[in-house]
């Protein structure tokens, strides 16, 4: 039962990380999956089935290496040198969606309790450095706390919009061409969707394989983590696609469906988005500063309150422009990491079984 648990804690914690990158909003998957209609939702059984492989190689290369950051997993990866390179883009990335989640709080507060967008962004700010400034196992708990709200509330708006009447698929299909779109093709788009968010939860999802007691624990919560994963997608995918005659040009679609459905389900998702969002600002920024400064230190606590002031003055540019930004240059940056991830995999593997064999 135990190893259950920790098996639950890594998949709910990596499936919090990634969530508020790339669903908080849902118009990234609006413009990523359902955008292109029916065959957008063939985007997420690709997507998922990706999301499964590196999640599960990037969870028991952490627990291999023991690492406390995701330098230990570049450099078995890439190299000395190239892992630097590899390295130093991974860590602003880190720091630079901490920012655009700091800026998505503002913007959601607002829009949801009328609070002034500096000032969410302050609220935010302050709750993710003091939650960061606990303990690793405290981090991942609580994130992984949030996950199953996240899982039901998916599970009650998509139940809903797939019961209810919907127009006919010709009428979707063309609601669905007049959206913007994140790639040219929707296989691109799938990749595309895969390569930015593990860069976003890669480094996270090392350390926490790091902290695993076993092979297997780590194995198994990477793969259950991706597996949610993909199931989220396609469930928010299909309840944007049978709505898409309502969502169009609408910032938050799947906030948007809930209150269509009921006010209060509306303020429930908006709570949950929220938790969503202060989820991938806490594990982004504790990645970041655990790969600069040791954990647990005063160092890193000090550092942390710095970090926090800086990325907070970074999230004034606005929500929007950052995402416009830093999300595309990351997307293709993934690409490379997502093919060196499996040729990594297998080169640390084998150095371990040598090693293994020759004690």
């Amino acid at each position: 039962m135990s190893a259950f648990k920790d098996v639950c804690k890594i998949a709910g914690a990596f499936v919090g990380v990634i969530v508020g990158a790339g669903f908080a909003s849902g118009q990234e998957i609006l413009q990523f999956f359902a955008a292109f209609g029916g065959i957008g939702l063939m985007g997420c059984v690709v997507s998922g089935l990706l999301f499964v492989l590196l999640s599960m190689a990037f969870s028991t290369m952490g627990q291999r290496l023991a690492a406390h950051s995701h330098k230990e997993v570049i450099n078995a990866m890439l190299g000395r040198y190239l892992g630097l390179v590899f390295d130093v883009l991974i860590t602003f990335f880190l720091f630079a969606v901490t920012v655009v989640m700091l800026a998505g709080a503002g913007s959601l507060l607002q829009q949801w309790l009328g609070i002034p967008e500096v000032w969410g962004s302050v609220l935010t700010t302050v709750v993710t450095v003091l939650i960061v400034c606990l303990d690793i196992r405290s981090v991942i708990a609580f994130i992984g706390a949030v996950t199953p709200f996240l899982m039901f509330m998916t599970v009650v708006v998509a139940g809903y919009v797939l019961v209810s009447p919907h127009p006919s698929i010709e009428a979707l299909d063309a609601a669905a061409a007049a959206q913007p779109r994140g790639a040219g093709q929707w296989p691109v788009a799938a990749l595309l969707y895969v390569s930015y968010n593990i860069v976003a939860g890669m480094p996270f999802l090392v350390i926490m394989g790091g902290q695993a007691k076993s092979r297997s624990t780590a194995f198994w919560g990477g793969i259950l983590g991706g597996l949610l994963l993909a199931v989220l997608m396609l469930l928010i995918a299909t309840a944007m696609y049978l709505r898409m005659d309502t969502i169009g040009g609408v910032p938050m679609p799947m906030l948007a469906i809930a209150a269509q459905i009921s006010p209060w389900l509306g303020h429930l998702m908006s709570l949950v988005i929220f938790g969503m969002i202060l989820n991938t600002a806490v594990g982004m920024l504790y990645a970041f500063m655990a790969r600069i400064v040791p954990a647990d230190t005063i160092r890193f606590r000090a550092g942390t309150v710095a970090a926090g002031a800086l990325a907070l003055a970074g999230s004034f540019v606005g929500f929007i422009q950052l995402v416009g930004i830093v999300y595309p240059i990351y997307g293709y940056i993934g690409f490379v990491l997502m093919a060196l991830a499996f040729v990594g995999w297998l080169r640390v593997a084998r150095r371990q079984n040598e090693a293994s064999s020759n004690a």
